[in-house]
């Protein structure tokens, strides 16, 4: 498998996977433009769409592709029922597309019909987990964030993080602030600068370096925990999670 990042609007990835014998999956077309130009220069053929939740910068090119490929399957959430989806799914199921395997996680949080799909070791998760950093709360709560995240955290460490948007930097710099002191979250936020300053992005990343360099999959740790002064048993450590988001709202 061949996986392409197309960059759309101001930080947006649009995801190909393409299976190096002329097709390929398309996942959030926010616009159509760049994807067909992609299509057509590589000779691709698409035989779904996948979309993970409802907003536009993720969904607004589905029409304009799908008329140039009627047949197509656009795989969604029931929210994306207005918004060109023909086959829903809810988390817990597996699809198959051409041969290749899609489970369906359901990650509710930013949107409460977000989904992901994990067709290892690819994880297509729209905007609920970022390189250093997790999704707005637009619609769900923390507590229900949280459980998304440690759903996801329960993939292998070499899954690949495929999230829709470039805000690594941000992130980084946010955790620098809460610690300061991390060594592994300053050695990244260099390396991820020297990408971005050859106008390379900063993902795909690792679940693996994730587990290190992000805050929301280490609300478990005890600095963490006293940096923001939030004592947490292990029963609710999405109470750690709220007070992060709630800093990185007003960051």
């Amino acid at each position: 498998m061949n996986l392409i990042s197309i960059p759309a609007f101001q930080d947006n990835y649009i995801w190909l996977l393409d299976n190096q014998q002329g097709h390929c999956v398309i996942v959030d077309p926010g616009e159509a433009k760049p994807v067909l130009d992609v299509l057509a220069r590589q000779q691709l053929i698409p035989d779904a769409i996948l979309l993970t939740h409802h907003h536009r910068d993720h969904v607004g090119g589905v029409a304009e592709i799908v008329a140039q490929y009627p047949q197509l399957a656009v795989y969604g959430p029931q929210e994306t029922a207005g918004k060109g989806a023909n086959t829903f799914v809810h988390g817990g199921e597996t699809i198959e597309i051409n041969g290749q395997q899609y489970i369906i996680i359901a990650v509710p949080g930013h949107t409460l019909g977000h989904v992901a799909y994990y067709s290892a070791p690819y994880l297509f998760c729209g905007d609920t987990l970022f390189s250093a950093g997790c999704g707005r709360l637009f619609e769900g709560s923390a507590v229900e964030m949280h459980h998304s995240f440690q759903r996801l955290a329960q993939l292998p460490d070499d899954t690949l993080i495929c999230c829709a948007h470039e805000y690594t930097l941000s992130n980084l710099k946010f955790s620098r602030g809460i610690l300061p002191q991390d060594r592994e979250i300053e050695t990244y936020q260099q390396q991820v600068e020297r990408l971005r300053a050859k106008g390379r992005p900063s993902v795909p990343t690792t679940l693996q370096l994730e587990r290190k360099i992000n805050l929301f999959l280490r609300c478990h740790d005890i600095d963490l925990q006293k940096e923001i002064g939030v004592s947490s048993p292990p029963h609710s450590l999405h109470s750690v999670f709220s007070e992060l988001r709630r800093r990185k709202d007003n960051f």
